[in-house]
């Protein structure tokens, strides 16, 4: 059995031993080019930890959980987590340690390395899959290099790949995965050539940075552009940035750091430099037959070359293929600092006052014509901030995730998802509109006049304070929806929401049952100097990734709840002109049959329900999904599809739904369980359930439809079942 081949043999090798990364440097590294030395780990000692370990078998369970064609981005980052903490948690045997460890001893000694996926098939003539698998930069010691081998293996099945399951071949019976060592090169400037512009066969395009490859390939920083001319080399176009800082080498692998004033005004390359990167990917062409996208760095005067694949081209204009979109979701620690900065400082602050200026406005004294342009402004400013929720705030809920690697790549703990316990202090908006509700039901459970009238639906007005708490109630929250069912808050629902919560004892949270502070300094005192700096950052970070993920959607709520109003005052108009206004009427719809009364709209129909759909039942015993929140309860079942049903909710049951918008969560205090349709555990219900302490199982396929209304159910949020009795 062949565990380790070294670079410069492996082209004497079948390249589904050693994967594609390695084989191709192996056969430049044999065709003369300047290649980092190195050691390969083939797939055999892949084959070898997995079936030895028993981590086969429990692959196969989590990648069986869910159809994949049925799962969110969210399930697919859950899915790829819990994996990646088995092989965290699972170490090698004694026997392949010591083959493995004398030899990487002897090659690297306490040199710091990279340590490379290589998987078979990756960076081949016919695929390439740029930036699915891990890489990691400036690992010292034998030991270090052996655990970052695993978290390599891990990342044959991370959520990128996943994705693209099909073209790679994913499979539990026949994947695996090769590690490419190699020496570390400390670069002074880096970067990426593409043999051929995907967009204009006769060019070529070199991008550039200061220091490691590293801040170009995840975006932390901003590269300089060349343009040249395929054939010549001569350069056509030169795009410089703002260039402001670097990645480098540190205590925990690599940093930003700022450029000095020099750098900051000088090209990361020389004309000279620029020659001979295009010379080094011609060079490359000419060995494998095909346009390359080489990676590259200079060390001291030298011209390295790190990796080569073959140049891809870029999806097809109207292509509804969004995974290339859901891998730009993975975001760096410097990026997402940048994130945190732009979304806190600038675009929540933005959306509040959006908000605030239109709630300004009576829609109700404007004539016609006035109210379809408003209809129109308003419908273009929620685009516009939906777009923005895409472009910032969607990535940003990378965060919690950055954060999960490193808490369980340093505490290990058996439950994954363990991480989310140190997020919990973040005090989220729902959570607060819900405490505001508790008051109200905390003053029900004292006085027994109250609870009386409410509960015999008489009137509450006598009740000076609980009449003020309302008032206040909406005031602050009034001017949201209930999800997409869209029932207002008006005074009489607040009521019968309250009548409930006074029902059963004050929902306990979490941050009550956990010392939060205790759990943090437990997790800091794992680290010192440095690295203690890092960890406080990047769980910040987390929290504040945490928050915005369920502050956010109350946010853009706002501001389309601002859009509702006009488009309700504008379908009353036309009511009351004689015009039928049925099913769904886009925005500009409305607002042209405002101004023009010969207009005709196009309205879209509901979808009808198939014929004798109404009688048929579908039966299930145990439905499957993704733990979400620790715990097991029974209860019965609450199905919420209306706002009808939510405003329905009793005490004590389990909450079933679709999908639980941040809007809906006012009845939570009085849910035992949740089981939701869409899945992952940085989904809104996912983390109103760990706030409440409540068992959850999200990613549950036709929750909604499979489960009825007053069925006696079991919600098991350590294996993420649902038992319907």
């Amino acid at each position: 059995m062949s565990l380790l081949i070294s670079l410069d043999s492996i082209a004497q090798h079948d390249p589904d031993l050693v994967g594609g990364k390695a084989y191709a440097l192996g056969i430049l590294l044999t065709a003369g080019r300047k290649v980092p030395m190195g050691l390969c780990v083939t797939t055999q000692a892949y084959d070898a930890y997995v079936r030895s370990a028993g981590l086969f078998e429990r692959i196969a369970m989590e990648l069986g959980r869910k159809d994949f064609s049925e799962m969110r981005w969210e399930e697919m980052w859950d899915v790829s987590l819990r994996i990646r903490n088995m092989f965290l948690n699972t170490p090698m045997p004694i026997s392949l340690l010591e083959q493995l460890k004398g030899r990487i001893e002897e090659t690297f000694g306490n040199r710091p390395v990279a340590v490379r996926s290589s998987a078979p098939g990756e960076d081949s003539l016919k695929v390439t899959f740029a930036g699915i698998h891990e890489t990691y930069m400036n690992v010292c010691g034998v030991y270090s290099i052996l655990e970052h081998i695993r978290l390599v293996w891990a990342s044959l099945w991370a959520d990128g790949a996943l994705l693209y399951r099909q073209e790679m071949g994913l499979d539990t019976e026949t994947s695996s995965m090769a590690v490419l060592i190699q020496e570390f090169i400390n670069g002074e400037t880096s970067g990426v050539v593409f043999g051929m512009n995907p967009n204009e066969d006769e060019q070529v395009v070199i991008e550039s940075v200061y220091g490691l490859n590293q801040g170009l390939v995840d975006g932390t920083v901003e590269p300089d552009r060349w343009i040249l001319d395929r054939p010549s080399g001569k350069i056509l176009s030169h795009m410089a940035v703002k260039r402001e800082q670097r990645v480098v080498p540190s205590s925990t692998g690599t940093q930003v750091e700022g450029l000095s004033p020099q750098q900051h005004n000088t090209p990361p390359l020389t004309d000279d430099e620029v020659r001979q990167v295009y010379d080094l990917v011609m060079q490359a062409q000419e060995v494998f037959g095909c346009p390359q996208d080489v990676e590259w760095t200079f060390h001291q005067g030298e011209l390295f070359l790190l990796q080569s694949r073959a140049v891809t081209t870029p999806n097809q204009e109207g292509s509804t293929d969004n995974r290339s979109w859901y891998l730009t979701l993975r975001r760096s620690f410097g990026n997402l600092k940048n994130l945190k900065e732009k979304i806190e400082g600038e675009l929540v602050p933005e959306m509040k006052q959006v908000a605030e200026v239109l709630s300004g406005i009576d829609m109700t004294v404007i004539g016609d014509d006035e109210l379809g342009d408003e209809l129109l402004k308003r419908s273009g400013i929620y685009h516009s901030w939906e777009k923005r929720y895409w472009r910032y705030f969607i990535p940003f809920a990378h965060g919690m995730r950055l954060f999960g690697q490193v808490y369980n790549d340093t505490v290990r703990p058996l439950d994954p998802f363990e991480f989310m316990d140190l997020l919990v202090i973040s005090d989220l908006l729902s959570i607060k509109r819900n405490n505001m509700l508790e008051r109200m039901a905390s003053l029900v459970r004292k006085e027994n006049r109250l609870r009386d009238a409410l509960r015999h639906d008489e009137d509450t007005s006598w009740s000076v304070e609980f009449s003020r708490l309302i008032d206040e109630f909406i005031e602050t929250f009034g001017d949201l929806s209930c999800g997409a069912a869209e029932c207002s808050y008006d005074r009489d629902s607040i009521k019968s929401v309250v009548r409930e919560m006074a029902v059963r004892p004050p929902a306990k949270s979490f941050k009550d049952t956990y010392d939060i502070e205790k759990l943090t300094e437990d997790f800091l005192s794992l680290f010192s100097g440095d690295k203690r700096s890092f960890a406080a950052e990047i769980l910040d970070i987390a929290r504040a990734s945490y928050r915005l993920r369920d502050d956010d959607n109350i946010y853009l709520g706002r501001i389309r709840q601002r859009l509702i109003t006009v488009q309700d005052e504008a379908r009353k108009r036309l009511e009351r002109r004689g015009v039928s206004v049925q099913g769904y009427v886009t925005a500009q719809d409305l607002a042209h049959a405002l101004k023009n009364p010969e207009y005709v709209m196009q309205s879209i129909a509901e979808p009808e329900e198939p014929e004798g759909a109404e009688h048929i039942v579908l039966k299930a015993r145990q439905l499957t999904g993704q733990p979400a929140s620790r715990g097991i309860v029974s209860g019965i079942a609450r199905v919420i599809k209306t706002g009808d049903d939510l405003l329905g909710f009793k005490a004590g049951e389990v909450l079933v739904c679709d999908a639980l918008d941040p809007d809906m969560t006012f009845i939570v205090p009085l849910a035992i369980g949740i089981v939701e349709r869409r899945g992952g555990m940085l989904i809104h219900g996912a983390i109103i359930a760990r706030e409440y302490g409540l068992p959850c199982v999200t990613g549950v396929p036709d929750a909604t439809e499979l489960i009825q209304t007053g069925k006696q159910i079991t919600v098991d949020g350590y294996l993420g079942i649902v038992i319907i009795a």
